[in-house]
């Protein structure tokens, strides 16, 4: 396979000294400057906000466990059927707050999204989650059984006493039927399995489980009604996961498409399987969106429209459009091609942090594979210019599947940067992020060889996730601290 510098000298070795890696020149189309005053240039987020939300969190947990303490749960600990029932009280309380946790996780917020980004939020999301979930199942067991300690009804009978007779423990069952469906469609093998249309239909379950334990709590929770401050702290943070999931995932997306009156201006193939959709709107430079970020998207033009699907800006926003660039690879997908100029389009978002506000220092690195470029592309013209200020990385399979290629090489010319296209098909026996062409070359290895001051950059990653992996992997060995990785994954 050949190998050809492009779009500008690189520093140190040429391209060509990594064996057969593929690097190929595309065509250039230069694309439109967009005005600096839209790009929003500003300093990096305050990295505190993360570690501020975190303890906020662990707040609520330790003050449910103080306000069992409180109301007794210590000193019922002494005989075997109450200290099985206070245990799994507690286990009850903990799972209550785990599970509001996950709704606030779930509701959008604004600052708790920028703090943990995409795919901090979703691994502390499912930690959470499979948490309740498990203290869920601990209350039901303890109690159940610290109730059968003493009477001849045994462990089977007890619970279907408690669930006939107990005020709200028939709702309570639903709810906790309804949180295994979510909780057994959360398993890796299952979430296979389904469509992500299908995935996050189920997915909102979470929130009908939350909701009918209420009543059980109402109604026979002792630690809830044990005291003002506990009545005060239950109400209220079931009112405030309300209302964040009213606000962020309902009035806000629908006030900001109504002011901002998006519809689709026009279509565009890029190629047999890619599409790119330009929206136009009203007063676009006043929406919070940043290059690189993602929104949710619905197209109001017939069935389906109600599913939202996550697709990254593929350029920079400039005041009059937005642009997004997807693969056909799902229902939603698939009907980007479909769509006419003048359907109406409602968003969620933007959300997640791959954009040139998480930056820590002045040059930087795109790796991107695939259909991943796309907010990379997007990124692209957020960054500041400066001789080899950014190289871009771009891993493809075949020349033929170099989506917006010719636009990347246009930006990293007119910027002082360069891109490097890493072609060929993936190792059958090896995972890396390097092509079965660039043999046994370490990947780690392979980025130093393109960019030697790897370690000096931030490093902006987007691909499949287990594509990623290696990437991370390989960045973090060649000596670029975790602060200076940055990445953004869309697997469901």
């Amino acid at each position: 396979m050949s190998a050809t510098a492009v779009a500008g000298p690189p520093p140190g070795p040429e391209p060509a000294d990594l064996p057969d890696a593929g690097y190929a020149a595309v065509p250039t189309r230069i694309p439109d400057r967009v005005p600096d005053r839209i790009l929003g240039r500003r300093g990096p987020l305050p990295r505190w906000w993360r570690d501020v939300t975190a303890a906020a969190a662990w707040a609520l947990v330790l003050f449910v466990v103080a306000l069992w303490v409180a109301a007794g749960g210590l000193q019922l600990l002494d005989g075997a059927g109450d200290g099985l029932t206070s245990v799994g009280r507690l286990a009850g309380l903990l799972a209550s707050v785990l599970i509001l946790l996950q709704v606030l996780l779930m509701a959008r917020i604004p600052v708790v999204e920028q703090a943990w980004g995409q795919d901090e939020l979703a691994r502390v999301h499912r930690i959470v989650g499979f948490t309740s979930f498990s203290l869920m199942l601990g209350h039901i067991a303890l109690v159940i059984v610290g109730y059968s300690v003493g009477t001849d009804a045994g462990v089977i009978g007890t619970f279907v006493d408690e669930v006939l007779h107990s005020p709200g423990m028939l709702l309570a069952l639903a709810g906790a039927i309804a949180l295994v469906m979510v909780v057994v469609t959360s398993v890796r093998r299952a979430r296979r399995r389904l469509r992500y249309e299908s995935w996050h239909l189920l997915h909102l379950y979470a929130y009908l489980g939350a909701g009918l334990a209420l009543p059980h709590q109402l109604w026979t929770g002792q630690d809830f009604r044990s005291s003002a401050v506990a009545t005060v702290f239950w109400w209220g943070l079931y009112a405030a996961a309300l209302v964040a999931v009213l606000a962020y995932r309902v009035a806000v997306p629908l006030w900001r498409s109504r002011r901002h009156a998006l519809t689709v201006s026009h279509v565009v193939a890029e190629s047999p399987t890619v599409t790119s959709v330009v929206v136009t709107g009203r007063d676009l430079h006043r929406m919070p969106v940043r290059a690189g970020q993602f929104l949710q998207w619905r197209f109001l033009d017939g069935p389906g429209w109600t599913r939202a699907h996550p697709y990254s800006l593929s350029a920079a926003p400039d005041g009059r459009s937005l642009r997004i660039t997807a693969a056909a690879v799902g229902d939603g997908s698939n009907r980007l091609r479909a769509l006419r100029p003048g359907t109406r389009v409602l968003v969620e978002g933007p959300y997640g942090r791959l954009h040139g506000g998480v930056r820590t220092r002045q040059r930087s690195v795109l790796i991107g594979s695939g259909i991943g470029i796309t907010p990379l592309r997007s990124l692209l013209e957020e960054l500041p210019a400066a001789p080899d200020g950014v190289v871009v990385v771009y891993r493809v399979g075949t020349l033929d599947e170099a989506v917006l290629a010719d636009e990347l090489l246009a930006l990293t010319a007119e910027r002082g940067g360069r891109v490097v296209a890493v072609v060929g098909h993936r190792h059958p026996s090896r995972s890396s992020w390097l092509p079965a062409s660039a043999g046994d070359l370490d990947d780690a290895e392979a980025l130093l060889r393109i960019v030697p001051d790897i370690a000096e950059r931030d490093v902006f990653v987007c691909g499949h996730p287990a594509w990623m992996d290696t990437v991370l992997a390989a960045a973090h060995r060649a000596g670029v601290p975790r602060d200076a990785v940055h990445h953004e994954r869309f697997a469901y």
